[in-house]
């Protein structure tokens, strides 16, 4: 590598530290603004009906599993949650968290979208949907624990696929353990810390969502703004590029013909 190379490299890597240390410090500082404000409150686990569009998705829950089934023929050619956020190396190193994103941060996966057409469209209908992807764990996959970005946003996971028993995963957020049920959702806020396992000998699916956090006027605005900010994020731009390679890599895939 020239001389050149070496100082941008160290450059652009110096900037992100910098813009990420200020970032986590402006963060932390609304957070207390949001917690206050919150028309959800701030509890670990959060009641589904507070959320109208939770019914309607959870109604058709099977016609997402439909086209997961499609997607977890190519399951072992998914990306692994830190090949797209490789900052998250210290939660997951292995091949046993394989993702297939819709949206991250409000920025559509177009090809995958199109993939999922139905899926898609339900999501497209969920006021203040940022984040949404199918988050597969193998089998004994442990996620250790690890909070959220931003407690701007709420998380939702949606039960797709579900390992018997179903005590065999777990997921727990502040001092709360919670297990999946199919084709229901668990609300939680994921800046509580939280960890999950899979203990079971199959395949743990769910659609994850982080949607807009309720809030009141004028906090709801600056909350928009923050949540709009981090999508132009080095840590979220990057994401994106590597998102899209695996995009176009699985796209060929599977398009190609059968040997």
């Amino acid at each position: 590598m020239s001389t050149l190379s070496q100082l941008h490299e160290d450059w652009q890597t110096k900037s992100r530290q910098v813009f990420l240390k200020l970032a986590e410090t402006l963060l932390r500082q609304l957070e207390g603004l949001i917690e206050y404000y919150s028309l959800v409150g701030n509890t670990p686990f959060i009641d589904p009906q507070l959320f109208s569009w939770v019914s309607n998705l959870e109604s058709n829950w099977q016609c997402i599993a439909q086209e997961l089934q499609e997607v977890l023929k190519y399951q072992d050619e998914l990306p692994n949650f830190q090949d797209l956020s490789p900052d998250q190396y210290r939660l997951t190193q292995d091949d046993r968290w394989k993702t297939f994103f819709f949206y991250a941060f409000g920025i559509k996966a177009k090809q995958n979208c199109d993939r999922c057409p139905r899926t898609s469209q339900l999501l497209e209908s969920i006021p203040g949907m940022k984040t949404a992807f199918f988050s597969i764990l193998l089998p004994h996959k442990h996620i250790p624990e690890h909070c959220g970005v931003y407690k701007g946003v709420i998380r939702y996971h949606l039960a797709l696929k579900v390992p018997t028993p179903e005590t065999a995963c777990r997921i727990r957020v502040g001092d709360q353990t919670r297990h999946w049920r199919l084709g229901q959702g668990l609300v939680f806020d994921d800046r509580f810390p939280h960890e999950v396992w899979n203990d079971s000998d199959e395949v743990r699916v769910v659609l994850i969502l982080d949607v807009v956090r309720p809030l009141p006027l004028p906090i709801s605005l600056v909350n928009q703004t923050i949540i709009r900010l981090i999508s132009w994020s080095p840590f979220v731009q990057d994401a994106k590029k590597l998102q899209n390679k695996w995009e176009h890599r699985l796209g060929a895939i599977m398009t190609s013909p059968a040997p």
